[in-house]
């Protein structure tokens, strides 16, 4: 079957897949691996594959797997080494000054600005990140790309892992460049002056981005509200500007792959030029003779493509798009079939082989398990109509016949929806934890017309209709077109959603993407090995489902703690922030929290001046730990800005301490004591303490505390400790001593390793 399969000229198709094996598996290395072995190994089994190339079976495939598996890895550290991206060590709040390299507007008219750091003050960071992403709530006079702004800003590391294997959202800053976020208070200075000189590809890129924003600014302002901004957003890719509520109905509905530019609007809009253009071309015959209109039809729709492309604003689901495209069109120059596997892994190799971090991204896995699922689905239906001929319909009538090509219609927008849903099930489920149901597919089944034939088509003709101002009444066709598709997603959002799977074995996702791979690019019975697969990814949900969940949940800042009981879930916060709670809820299908029972607030001084600190009193510290040591089971009790405490079922008193100063009294009191902003990282009672230093380390935990009082019998799971990467190095640096240090305190080692406190 090995031999059919070669046959059939297949073993193409897995070299993007071993090379992308190997940069993930590089990725997710815990520290750095010493390049020279790999080097050599790869050297070794280059020249192993070159001697046994004339062989045949697994001879020949195995040298070539392992080179082609080195090879992704060290793609992966190329493309580490060429980002170098320094990202900040700690929350900090300083005075900044920079370059605006991009900028983006919000839904709430607020100004979201990419700046090139050009100097900090006050205090002046001794590691500064090389670009920061700002928010600038103030109204304001939005600031041009080029321009020198700058104001008092509070910026902090990208957030890590909400929780144990989650996701890394300093792993993609780390790849695009940025190594802090944050926001300005009040409003950004403009600096006077000439602005600094810049290479021609940035002033390049920079003229792009001004075109890109100057058209989605006219498309908002021609076409008002939601619908402008989603027009906005399938054009240039802007998407911030769109509401909450219509992207999270977009999202519910199985409908926000239409907001990105991903492989569906690339096809769109390079198919309809591309049908456009030799459709006209065909109405004259004599050049149609003489010329291959097809290929010039492809040349056009290549252009527009790449003109598309250019003012996207180069997002990754619009590169990968386009190399999609630019591979199919160019097929046509060479008279090569355009819809292949081949091209699809052509397209994926030169993604993997230029950003090889895209690979761990779901944007990359959905688009491209989506794309050769539907171009094997393809094939497979061409294969069988080849092999049984339908027989002509011997009906011909004016009614039967459009009723026939509508039915063809919607069985291919059935066909195409229910392959694509189900081609990018296992990736939602390990991403978002959380699978489509029904709704998504009715939801498409109806918007999708709507896409292809007003939404697409009018946006295409208004772009290009531009230059000359006639573009108004396309661009408010489109706007149309898509308040149809919002209305849609709205009404198929309030069925329900998606179901919530929850957070999958870390063996889920490779084992899956093996058996789906298997099923969808071999031709064989040798892709039937892909279904065992498949069933034992299913086992491996199924038992990280049976799991019993942790007690203690504590973010990555400690400022938000979480205790699961069997009367719900208790959290140290009246709103907890959706950022994190929502990646809690998903993960672990939690309910809506339990809020804390909040004392009223201390009283302040007569003249409204905040208190000074100082040194507690004796009998404020004995007050803290009777307050402490009285706290119920099952909510937690917070006295504003001071401390949160709870009990367990079992008896054990957790204590979360804003003000440094009561963290003592919490560790005479408490059992287990979180506080971010403790000087020291142990208490001398014995109890658990773990401060902002040792979760700058570890990141957000899982603690369980399997029904003991004993310590020794906790475990706590970490979603960071043990981990020295590039993305995560930053979390070991220490600004006072200007050195790296990984250490943790003795009894959390401990406790992480599972060897007990």
């Amino acid at each position: 079957m090995i031999l059919e399969e070669e046959a059939h000229g297949h073993g193409f198709l897995f070299v993007p897949v071993v090379v992308g094996a190997g940069a993930a598996c590089w990725f997710s290395l815990p520290q750095d691996p010493a390049f020279l072995p790999f080097f050599v190994a790869f050297l070794a089994c280059t020249i192993i594959a070159a001697i046994t190339r004339h062989q045949f079976g697994m001879a020949r495939i195995i040298p070539v797997a392992a080179a082609l598996f080195l090879g992704g890895m060290m793609l992966a550290e190329l493309e580490t080494w060429r980002q170098s991206t320094v990202v900040l060590d700690s929350p900090v709040t300083t005075e900044l000054t920079g370059v605006v390299e991009r900028r983006e507007i919000d839904a709430n008219g607020r100004w979201r600005y990419l700046v090139r750091v050009g100097r900090t003050a006050n205090p002046e960071i001794r590691r500064p990140p090389e670009r920061v992403s700002l928010l600038a709530r103030a109204r304001h006079e939005s600031a041009e790309t080029g321009e020198t702004i700058s104001g008092r800003v509070r910026i902090s590391p990208p957030s890590g892992p909400a929780l144990p294997g989650l996701n890394d959202f300093a792993f993609s800053s780390y790849f695009d460049g940025i190594g802090a976020v944050g926001f300005f208070y009040g409003v950004p200075n403009k600096e006077a002056g000439p602005a600094l000189p810049r290479a021609w590809i940035a002033e390049f890129e920079s003229g792009l981005f001004d075109l890109r924003s100057a058209i989605a600014s006219h498309i908002r302002e021609t076409v008002p509200g939601d619908a402008g901004a989603f027009a906005a957003a399938i054009v240039t890719d802007e998407r911030r500007a769109i509401s909450k509520e219509t992207t999270e109905a977009l999202r519910l509905s199985g409908l926000a792959h239409i907001v990105a530019i991903s492989g569906l609007n690339m096809a769109l809009a390079a198919g309809i030029f591309f049908v456009g253009v030799r459709t006209v071309l065909s109405f004259f015959p004599g050049f149609a003779q003489a010329y291959p209109v097809k290929k010039i039809a492809a040349a056009g729709a290549l252009l527009m493509a790449t003109a598309y492309y250019l003012i996207s604003g180069f997002g990754v689901s619009a590169e990968r798009a386009y190399i999609m495209m630019a591979v199919m069109l160019v097929a046509v120059f060479f008279d090569r079939p355009s819809i292949s596997l081949r091209n699809v892994a052509l397209s994926a190799l030169i993604i993997i082989a230029v950003s090889p971090s895209e690979i761990l991204g779901p944007s990359f896995q959905m688009s491209f398990a989506a794309t050769a699922a539907l171009v094997a689905g393809y094939a497979l239906w061409k294969n069988r109509s080849k092999k049984h001929d339908p027989e002509p319909l011997q009906i011909r009538h004016p009614v039967v016949t459009p009723v026939l090509a509508s039915w063809k219609f919607i069985a291919g927008i059935l066909a195409t929806t229910l392959i694509g849903s189900t081609s990018t099930a296992i990736f939602s489920v390990e991403h978002f934890h959380r699978i489509a149901t029904y709704g998504g597919l009715a939801a498409n089944l109806a918007a999708m017309p709507i896409i292809s034939f007003v939404v697409m088509p009018a946006g295409l003709v208004g772009m290009l209709l531009v230059p000359f101002g006639l573009d108004a009444p396309f661009l408010k066709l489109m706007g149309l077109g898509l308040e149809a598709v919002i209305s849609i997603a709205r009404h198929v959002a309030a069925w329900g959603g998606d179901a919530g799977i929850g957070r999958q074995h870390p063996w889920f996702l490779p084992v899956s993407t093996a058996g789906f791979l298997l099923l969808t690019l071999l031709r064989s019975r040798l892709r039937l090995v892909g279904i065992p697969l498949v069933a034992a990814a299913l086992l491996f949900s199924w038992h990280e489902r049976s799991k019993p969940l942790p007690d203690i949940l504590v973010s990555e800042d400690g400022t938000m703690i979480a205790l699961i009981g069997r009367e719900g879930i208790a959290t140290n916060r009246t709103r907890p922030p959706d950022f994190i709670y929502g990646q809690w809820k998903r993960a672990l299908l939690l309910g809506d929290p339990i809020k804390p029972d909040v004392s009223s607030a201390r009283d302040k001084p007569p003249d409204g001046k905040p208190e000074e600190r100082r040194e507690l009193t004796q009998a404020e510290i004995e007050t803290a730990r009777s307050r402490i040591r009285q706290v119920p089971a099952g909510h937690f009790v917070c006295e504003p800005r001071v401390f949160c405490g709870v009990k367990t079922s079992g008896g054990t008193i957790i204590a979360s301490v804003e003000d440094s100063r009561y963290a003592g009294a919490a560790c005479d009191a408490a059992h287990i004591i979180i506080a971010p902003r403790a000087r020291f990282d142990h208490c001398r009672s014995g109890a658990l303490m773990i401060n902002g230093n040792a979760l700058r380390k570890t990141g957000a935990l899982e603690i369980s505390l399997h029904g003991a009082a004993d310590i020794r019998q906790w475990t706590i799971r970490p979603a960071m400790a043990g981990h020295d990467r590039p993305w995560s190095r930053h979390r070991h640096y220490d600004w006072r001593n200007k050195m790296f240090a990984s250490a943790l305190p003795e009894q959390l080692r401990q406790l992480i390793n599972g060897n007990g406190g």
